[in-house]
């Protein structure tokens, strides 16, 4: 049987394919705080695409890409997790699965996404192929207490790390069997760790102490040697100014064998020598550091401040360690991206307020 189907119809069928054809590695998305919507966007052309809308709390919202980049996972601060498919511009699934969260992150095979959580202290884990829940692992310590979970990233193994704020440890959750997932504990590691990061070749998990001076380094070669303390003695003798938002160690810049870190409660930027971690210099900025972050290249770093200084953005050449330029874009900028540095401003009545959430 031969079936005849109109030329203009097959044209216009064609011509629809090709315009929704697009590359998922040229789409972003631009977290719309107040709102509680996204963007999804084309890098290339730097054009808006798409707006999602209904996605609760943004106010400490992250995201995280499936490995062929067409999901976008967005972490918000009331427990939402939320699956966004990026080539059909919908929510494909969305769930509440804590009461109040931080962020998280996607297994090295792509099967799972990890959730920290502060309300019930812990981590859940989820497939991301339909958000069900197969491990669900409570940050317990002391006299049966919950600690809020901080600093979470995925390591090689399928495995993920974290640290727990209230307890002062660092755990490695392997999940090849989320079934049975094996916890390996490090404890009193210092006081209140707050955020973490992985270097970039997966080796060293690192987290900065806001109650205890220097930071808590863990070999992932050797776990065995325990964790060690860096730069234990660094700014002792400085005054210890208020602390408007607390840095993210997920904005430290590595460039070459050097590493930049935002200075808790200091107007400067650390240089370390990762190869002896030993604090090479001090840069003056012009207030609290929040993210460092290095150019693609590792030429230049950027860095944006908390209140009352927000409004600025300095540069530092890695070269010469110095400041070389600075710009004054915005009120409350907050966030910083890597292939392009896009910067979010966000326009508030009492930037102060803004400022703490």
């Amino acid at each position: 049987m031969t079936y005849h189907i109109p030329l203009l119809t097959l044209l216009i069928f064609s011509q629809s394919i090709s315009a929704d054809l697009l590359g998922t590695g040229d789409l972003g998305v631009i977290i719309e705080r107040e709102p509680a919507a996204i963007q999804i966007i084309n890098t290339t052309s730097k054009s808006s695409i798409s707006r999602i809308t209904d996605l609760g709390d943004l106010s400490h919202a992250s995201v995280v890409f499936s490995r062929d980049a067409r999901y976008a996972f967005i972490f918000g601060r009331d427990g939402g997790l939320t699956k966004i498919d990026l080539l059909q511009d919908r929510i494909a699934k969305r769930i509440i699965q804590a009461g109040n969260s931080i962020g998280g992150a996607i297994s090295q095979d792509g099967t799972l996404i990890a959730v920290s959580n502060y309300t019930p202290g812990g981590v859940k884990i989820f497939t991301t192929e339909t958000l069900e829940l197969v491990a669900d692992i409570p940050a317990l310590y002391g006299d049966n207490q919950l600690s809020k979970v901080v600093g979470l990233v995925d390591a090689l193994g399928q495995k993920f790390i974290f640290s727990l704020f209230d307890a002062g440890e660092i755990w490695i959750a392997d999940l090849k069997d989320p079934a049975q997932a094996k916890i390996q504990k490090f404890k009193a590691v210092g006081k209140q760790p707050y955020d973490a990061l992985l270097s970039p070749d997966g080796r060293y998990y690192i987290a900065g102490l806001f109650g205890d001076r220097g930071l808590a380094l863990l070999d992932l070669w050797s776990p065995e040697q325990g964790v060690k303390r860096i730069l234990p003695d660094y700014a002792k003798q400085d005054e210890k100014l208020p602390v408007y938002k607390m840095p993210h160690l997920e904005g430290w810049a590595v460039a070459g064998n050097l590493m930049f870190i935002p200075a808790i409660g200091q107007h400067e930027v650390l240089v370390i020598d990762q190869s002896t971690w030993q604090l090479i210099k001090r840069i003056p900025v012009i207030g609290q550091p929040v993210f460092v972050m290095a150019r693609p290249d590792g030429r230049q770093v950027w860095v944006n401040y908390a209140f009352p200084d927000n409004a600025h953005l300095q540069i530092i050449d890695v070269k010469t360690l110095s400041l070389i330029k600075s710009l004054n874009p915005g009120k409350a900028v907050l966030h910083s991206g890597s292939r392009y540095f896009c910067e979010s401003l966000f326009w508030a009545s009492q930037p102060k307020q803004a400022a703490k959430t």
